[in-house]
C-alpha cells in the first residue's frame, strides 16, 4: 500500500513540474510577443526618442531576437507599412517583390512602394545599437560572437567599452576570446603614463597578431619620447612581421597545394593512359568537362540535398567519363595505335566534338555548381593565417584518390596486367593478357579519374564548354615532368608545379609564373628526358 502510494506521488509530482514547465514556457513566449509589440510601436513612431527607448527595451528584455532587429536597424532592411503600422523585413523595396512581417513570419508581396517607409536612426541611435550589441554579445554562449563583439568594442575603446571588457575578462574561460579581450586593454594602457604598465602592454601587443595590435605599436613607436619604450615597441613590430612572413608563406604553400592537387587529379588520368598505350589524348580536358557537367546535372536533380548530390556526383561522373573514354578509344584510338600524330589529330576532333555537343544541351553559358554548407567558410587558425574548407577538401579528396588508384593497380589483376603492358607490350601478350581489353580498361579507369577531377574542379570555378581546355596542357607538363606512366611521378611533380607557381606569382605575375614554369620543365627535361620517375621495363629502355 505504501509503495503504490510512492508511486502515485511521484507521478503526480511528474505531471505537476511539466505543467509548470509548459506554463512558464508559454508565459515567457507571451511576455516575448509583448516585447516585440512594444518594440514595433517605438520604431513606428516619427519621434526619435522612441526608438532610443526602443533600443535599451530589446536589450533589458534581453530578447532573442534583439541582435536580429539590430541587424536589420544598422542595415537599413527594416521598414513599417504606414497602412497597418508593422514593421517588415525588406531587402529591396519594388513592387512585387517579397515583405516579411517581423512579427508574424508572413510574407507577402509589395503592392505600393510608397506604402513602406525605412525605420530611420540616426548616429548616436547607430552608436547605441553598436554598443548594446557589443555588451549581447560579451555574454554569447558562442565564441565567435564573443569574438566580434570585442573587435566591434576595439574600433572605438572609450571608457564605457573598456569597463565591458574589463568586467568580461574576468568571468572568460576562452583563450581566444581572453586574448582578444587582453589586447584591447594592452591597447589602451599604451596610452597611460605608467611605464611599467606601458612595457607589459607593449608585451602583450608584441605577442599578438591582430592588425590593430601592429597599429597601435606603430603609432606608440612614432610618438613615444622614451627611447627604451621605443626600442621595445620596434623590437615587437620586428617579431609581428617575423611572423605574419611565416604565415603568408603557409599560406602561399596551402594555395600551391591546393592548385598542385588540382592538377595531379586532372593529370593523373592523362599519366595512366599515357604511360601504358602511348597515346597523345587531346580530348582529356572533354572529360574532365564532362565529370563537371556531370556534377551539375546531379545537383540540378537534387536540388534539396546539395551536400549530398556532390558525394553521389563522384562516382556518376566517373562512370559518364569512363564509358565516354571507353567509347573513344573503341570507336577512334584503337584504330590508330602505333601512329602518334594521326591519334592526336583524331582526338583533337573529337574534343571539338565534345565541346560543341556540350554547347548544344547545355548552352554556351558557364553553370554554376553550389558548393555544399560543409564545404563552405574557411577554416581560421589566427587572424593572418586561414585555409578555405573547399581546397583543404579538395587535398583530402585528391590524396584519397591517388592511394585509391595506387592500390587498384598494385592489388587487383587488371593492376597487374597494366604494369605488365605498360612495361613490355610484346611480353604481356605471349603470357596470354589480352592488350586489346587492357587497353580499353586502362583509357576507360583513366577517363573516369578525369571525370572526377571535373567534380573536384566544379567546386573552384564555372563550369562551362571550355573548362577543360584550360588543364590539358598543365597535365601534359604535370605527366612529362614527372615520368611518363609514373603516378607517384604525378603526384609530386603536380605538388611541386603548383607550390612553385604560386611562390612566383606574387613578384612574376599569374602569366609569367606559367612561362618561367614551362621554360623549368624545358631545361629540366633535356637533362632527364625520362622525367623524376623515369619508367622501367625493357620497352622502356628501348
Amino acid at each position: 500500500m505504501t509503495s503504490r502510494i510512492i508511486r502515485w506521488l511521484m507521478a503526480s509530482g511528474a505531471i505537476l513540474a511539466c505543467l509548470f514547465v509548459s506554463v512558464g514556457a508559454q508565459a515567457q513566449a507571451q511576455t516575448d510577443d509583448q516585447v516585440l509589440l512594444e518594440v514595433q510601436a517605438l520604431l513606428v513612431s516619427p519621434k526619435a526618442p522612441d526608438k532610443t527607448v526602443a533600443i535599451e527595451r530589446l536589450a533589458q528584455a534581453n530578447h532573442s531576437r534583439a541582435l536580429e532587429i539590430y541587424s536589420l536597424l544598422l542595415d537599413s532592411r527594416l521598414y513599417f507599412n504606414r497602412t497597418d503600422d508593422l514593421l517588415y523585413i525588406i531587402d529591396n523595396v519594388a513592387e512585387g517583390l517579397p515583405a516579411l512581417a517581423l512579427l508574424s513570419q508572413e510574407t507577402s508581396l509589395i503592392e505600393k512602394r510608397r506604402d513602406y517607409r525605412r525605420v530611420a536612426i540616426n548616429n548616436a541611435q547607430r552608436t547605441q545599437i553598436r554598443r548594446v550589441m557589443a555588451q549581447t554579445g560579451l555574454s554569447h554562449e558562442r565564441v565567435d560572437v564573443r569574438v566580434g563583439a570585442v573587435q566591434q568594442l576595439m574600433g572605438d575603446l572609450d571608457q564605457d567599452a573598456l569597463a565591458l571588457i574589463r568586467e568580461a575578462y574576468v568571468s572568460e574561460t576562452h583563450a581566444r576570446v581572453r586574448d582578444l579581450m587582453a589586447v584591447a586593454l594592452a591597447i589602451h594602457t599604451l596610452s597611460s603614463d605608467d611605464e611599467a604598465a606601458q612595457r607589459d602592454a607593449i608585451s602583450v601587443l608584441g605577442g599578438s597578431l591582430e592588425p590593430r595590435a601592429r597599429v597601435a605599436l606603430v603609432s606608440f613607436a612614432e610618438t613615444t619620447e622614451q627611447s627604451r619604450l621605443k626600442t621595445l615597441s620596434e623590437q615587437a613590430l620586428v617579431g609581428i612581421d617575423q611572423q605574419v612572413r611565416f604565415y603568408r608563406g603557409l599560406e602561399t604553400v596551402f594555395f600551391g597545394l591546393s592548385m598542385g592537387s588540382v592538377l595531379v587529379l586532372a593529370a593523373i588520368g592523362l599519366a595512366i593512359t599515357f604511360g601504358v598505350m602511348g597515346v597523345i589524348n587531346m580530348a582529356h580536358g572533354e572529360l574532365i568537362m564532362i565529370g563537371a557537367y556531370t556534377t551539375f546535372v546531379i545537383q540540378q536533380l537534387m536540388p534539396n540535398h546539395i551536400g549530398l548530390s556532390v558525394l553521389v556526383a563522384v562516382p556518376a561522373a566517373f562512370i559518364v567519363s569512363g564509358l565516354v573514354g571507353i567509347a573513344i578509344e573503341r570507336g577512334v584510338i584503337r584504330f590508330l595505335y602505333g601512329r602518334p600524330l594521326e591519334t592526336l589529330l583524331a582526338t583533337f576532333g573529337v574534343s571539338l566534338v565534345l565541346q560543341q555537343a556540350v554547347r548544344s544541351i547545355f548552352s554556351p553559358l558557364n553553370r554554376t555548381v553550389q558548393t555544399p554548407e560543409w564545404m563552405s567558410g574557411m577554416l581560421q587558425f589566427n587572424p593572418v593565417f586561414s585555409v578555405t574548407w573547399n581546397r583543404l577538401y579538395i587535398i583530402f579528396f585528391c590524396l584519397m584518390v591517388f592511394f585509391l588508384l595506387l592500390m587498384i593497380l598494385k592489388r587487383t589483376a587488371l593492376g597487374l596486367q597494366v604494369r605488365a603492358v605498360s612495361q613490355n607490350r610484346a611480353m604481356a601478350r605471349a603470357m596470354g593478357v589480352r592488350s586489346e581489353r587492357v587497353d580499353m580498361m586502362t583509357f576507360g579507369l583513366g577517363s573516369g579519374v578525369a571525370g572526377i577531377a571535373g567534380v573536384a574542379l566544379s567546386q573552384l570555378t564555372n563550369v562551362g564548354p571550355n573548362l577543360g581546355q584550360a588543364y590539358i596542357i598543365d597535365s601534359f607538363m604535370v605527366v612529362v615532368f614527372g615520368g611518363v606512366g609514373n603516378i607517384w611521378g604525378t603526384l609530386v611533380a603536380g605538388m611541386t608545379l603548383g607550390v612553385a607557381n604560386k611562390f612566383m606569382e606574387p613578384w612574376a605575375g599569374a602569366v609569367l609564373a606559367k612561362i618561367l614554369v614551362l621554360v623549368f620543365i624545358i631545361l629540366f627535361i633535356q637533362k632527364r628526358p625520362r622525367g623524376l620517375f623515369p619508367q622501367r621495363g625493357r620497352a622502356a629502355e628501348g
